[in-house]
Parts: structure tokens; C-alpha cells; sequence
């Protein structure tokens, strides 16, 4: 049964980039997301939900230092989604992106830092992924910009001219990265140096999801900071989201995903999200969709027993 009392304003902002990626197929996310039921989902949960459509990228021209591929590709999404995102916030609406590549958390979470800088906030970002996307162009062995992601909005030199003005970066101790289990030996030294927040999923393992989690949330309420979060299909472990073309074995279970976004969801602290990764080329059946969908729901509101039994 619909809830008739509004719980809030969401808006919808789609980012068909895949230029960022190794594989094409990414710029076919968003529309899997809206098929998969996402905006029927979070109205159900008593959002009023504004579908703002796909951005369209600006026309750039660059080069970067280091052999980073499709570059004006990436920063022509970035550049209109930190228009969007800080004008969805500034309209008092929870911006959710909808990907496309990881490649657009450069604009999505710089967006977000400048309306947080805006009124006076601090903001957090909580990285959920296999990846920490901590390279630079110089440091990256493969170029892809869905690696880069983090470094830019936490101020790293190396991407002049990526974004239109200069960022408000992000404090690398309030970036949290959660459920990683690939990093690249020069990327991993960056992070160590800049004291990045980064839980592998040995240290999930040990210390489990609920204590870790608490300690994000706490840093959080503690700076009465906002909250981001960015869930990368690959935080999964492939078996519950195969359509993803990082796939990296040993990630989180269907269970140990839903409590994370559930206690986000108890804390009231997220203040935008990113969708990113889903290649619906490589999925099953659209698995991955349904899954970061009912993700979702369960970052919004939802527990696993409102859930109807699946019977497909």
C-alpha cells in the first residue's frame, strides 16, 4: 500500500558515461534502473520523486598528464552533473545519480561539496565498492577515469581543467571507502599517505558490518556533516550482481549489503547517492538492476521483511 504522507523530495539525474570504463555497456544504466522499477519503488515508500532525466555532457577539450582515456568524455558528464546535483540539492531535493561509470562521482560528489560548503556543512562520503578509485592520471596503469573518481574530489593534482571552477575538496580522512579488495600498489600508498578511512573486507570480516558502519555514521553525526554515499555494483560479490565489468570475487553477501544501507537509512544522514557500474550488457536477467533497486528501497526505508518473496 502507497504511503500518502510525503517522507521527502528525491530527483532523479541519469548518467549514460561508460567512457570512463574498460567495457562499453555502463551508458545502458540508467535506463535499466528506471525498467528495474526505481521510481515506482521509492514512491511507494512515500517520496515524491521528480525524474530529471540523463544530463547531457558539455563540450570539453583537454588533456590530461598520464594516458587517461576519453577524458573530455568524462568531463563533460562531470561538469553538467555538478551543475545538476547542487541545484537538486539547493531546491531542498535528495539527488540520486544514476550510472553509468564510477567516472561520475567526479561531478556528482563535487556538486555536493559545493552546496555543503555552501551552508557551512562538512561532507563524508561513504564508497561503497571493491575499488577505492584513488589513482591519478600518473598513477593509474590502465586509464580508465572510473578509477580516478576519489582523487579528484579529494583534491589530488593532476586534473586541471576536468571541471569548470576550482572543487571543494573532500577531507581523505572523511572518505570512507567500504568493502575493498583490489587496490593497485601505487594507489594503495596514496591512500596510506593521505589517511583515507578504508575498510577492506578482511577488516569487514573481523570486525563486521554493523561496528563499521557505526564508526562511519559517528564521524559523521560527530562533524553534523553531510552524507554521500556511492554503491558501485561490485561491492557485491558477483554471484548476487554479475552485471558489472570489475567483477572481483569475495565481496559483500545480499544480507551484509541490505544491513549496511539499512542502518543508513536508520541514521537519516544520507543527503545524495550515486548507482554506478551496472552494465546491463553482462547481467542476468536484469539480477543487478532488481538488486541495487531493492538496495536502494533499503537505504530509503525499506527492511528485508516488507519485501514480497521473489517468485523469479
Amino acid at each position: 500500500m502507497k504511503n500518502q504522507t510525503s517522507r521527502g523530495s528525491v530527483a532523479l539525474i541519469g548518467a549514460p558515461v561508460d567512457g570512463g570504463a574498460g567495457l562499453s555497456g555502463c551508458i545502458m544504466g540508467p535506463a535499466a534502473l528506471r525498467v528495474a522499477g526505481l521510481a515506482t519503488s521509492l514512491t511507494d515508500l512515500g517520496f515524491e520523486v521528480d525524474d530529471l532525466g540523463d544530463v547531457t555532457p558539455d563540450q570539453v577539450s583537454l588533456k590530461l598528464a598520464g594516458a587517461t582515456h576519453h577524458e573530455n568524455e568524462v568531463a563533460g558528464f562531470a561538469r553538467a552533473l555538478n551543475r545538476q546535483g547542487y541545484a537538486a540539492l539547493k531546491s531542498g531535493a535528495t539527488p540520486i545519480f544514476l550510472g553509468g561509470d564510477h567516472s561520475l562521482a567526479m561531478g556528482s560528489v563535487t556538486g555536493v561539496a559545493k552546496y555543503a560548503a555552501e551552508i557551512g556543512k562538512k561532507l563524508h562520503v561513504l564508497w561503497l565498492d571493491a575499488h577505492p578509485d584513488f589513482n591519478t592520471p600518473t598513477t593509474s596503469t590502465s586509464g580508465n577515469m572510473h578509477g580516478m573518481s576519489a582523487a579528484l574530489f579529494c583534491g589530488e593534482l593532476g586534473f586541471d581543467g576536468v571541471l569548470e571552477e576550482p572543487i571543494h575538496p573532500v577531507d581523505p580522512s572523511n572518505y570512507h571507502v567500504f568493502g575493498a579488495r583490489s587496490i593497485d600498489d601505487e594507489e594503495g600508498a596514496l591512500l596510506r599517505s593521505r589517511g583515507v578511512d578504508v575498510m577492506d573486507m578482511r577488516r569487514i570480516d573481523e570486525r563486521g558490518v554493523v561496528s563499521l558502519i557505526n564508526s562511519v555514521l559517528d564521524a559523521v553525526r560527530e562533524d553534523d556533516a553531510m552524507l554521500h554515499v556511492s554503491l558501485d555494483v561490485d561491492f557485491l560479490d558477483p554471484q548476487f550482481a554479475p552485471g558489472v565489468g570489475t567483477t572481483v570475487p569475495g565481496g559483500a553477501t545480499y544480507r551484509e549489503a541490505h544491513l549496511a544501507m539499512e542502518m543508513i537509512s536508520d541514521s537519516g544522514m544520507m543527503t545524495s547517492m550515486d548507482l554506478v557500474e551496472l552494465n546491463p550488457y553482462l547481467d542476468e536477467r536484469g539480477k543487478s538492476a532488481r538488486m541495487l533497486v531493492a538496495l536502494t528501497e533499503s537505504g530509503f526505508g525499506r527492511r528485508v521483511f516488507d519485501r514480497p518473496t521473489s517468485t523469479g
